[in-house]
């Protein structure tokens, strides 16, 4: 039992030696309308294998974007597109390029971010990322007072379920102290938002923004409806130039660049 404790404990150490040395590695995107490089994040180790195995293998290579929208994301590298007539319909991915997820708070889907698409929810109930492709984010930039209306409205129905149960059996005591005690009041009502505030923390669903997040978003953009849903492996450093190009770009009702956008290559370095 030891001896194959061992030899366990051995792979899966030298699976994180390998994943170890692959980690922070620049991807260049070559295509025909730019090149765009983008650094693979260390902490999502089966993604950022996946996706440097198939570049290496060149199968990225003469795919197409296959889905481009402004303001959102541009999608690309399918199998499928690498052959695809004129106006076709394509970029369907491989499920047996499935993994998965890895999905880390501490990332978000700002402005070059990368990651990999997947099936919905209905028939992907796991979130298995297909790693046979993958999108990078352009989004929009949003207002500061945008975000905090999307908290709001997202987080109304927990709100008021939290009220009701620290603010309402309280509301005509805490009139009083407002009119007899306004110091005791303001202390009241601290920890009745801290304690409703606690709830919305707690609650599945809940929308709140960290500092980090309300910067990027409102200085270089995203799409924050994203965030939690599909994992991000890295992110663009060059190129962005190039990322607002296919982005902008005339498309079909499929969302396919009419003019067709080609990965010539894809390096890791």
């Amino acid at each position: 039992m030891r001896k194959y404790a061992s030899i366990v404990l051995g792979l899966v150490l030298g699976f994180m030696s390998v994943s170890a040395q692959e980690a922070d590695k620049t991807v260049i995107i070559q295509t025909n309308v730019g090149t765009m490089k983008a650094r693979l994040y260390p902490d999502v180790p089966r993604h950022t294998q996946a996706f440097i195995n198939r570049a290496r293998k060149g199968e990225f290579n003469g795919t197409l974007f296959t889905r481009v929208i402004p303001e959102f994301m541009i999608q690309g590298g399918a199998p499928d597109s690498k052959n695809a007539p004129a106006g076709a319909r394509c970029g369907f991915g491989d499920p047996s390029a499935e993994i998965l997820p890895e999905l880390n708070d501490h990332y978000f889907h700002k402005r070059g971010a990368l990651a990999a698409p997947r099936q919905n929810d209905d028939i992907n109930p796991q979130k298995k990322s297909d790693m046979s492709q993958f999108f990078i984010v352009q989004g929009k930039v949003y207002r500061p007072g945008e975000l905090d209306t999307l908290e709001r409205i997202a987080n109304q129905e927990i709100r008021e379920k939290a009220k009701a149960e620290f603010y309402r059996p309280q509301r005509v005591q805490l009139q009083m102290l407002k009119k007899d005690n306004p110091r005791e009041f303001r202390k009241r009502i601290q920890k009745i938002n801290a304690q409703i505030d606690s709830v919305i923390r707690a609650t599945p669903g809940h929308l709140l923004f960290t500092d980090e997040q309300k910067e990027a978003y409102t200085t270089v953009g995203g799409c924050h409806n994203l965030d939690g849903v599909y994992t991000i492996f890295g992110e663009l450093t060059e190129g962005f130039e190039v990322l607002d190009a296919i982005a902008n770009q005339p498309k079909d009702q499929y969302d396919r660049p009419k003019k067709d956008i080609r990965i010539i290559q894809v390096t890791v370095e």
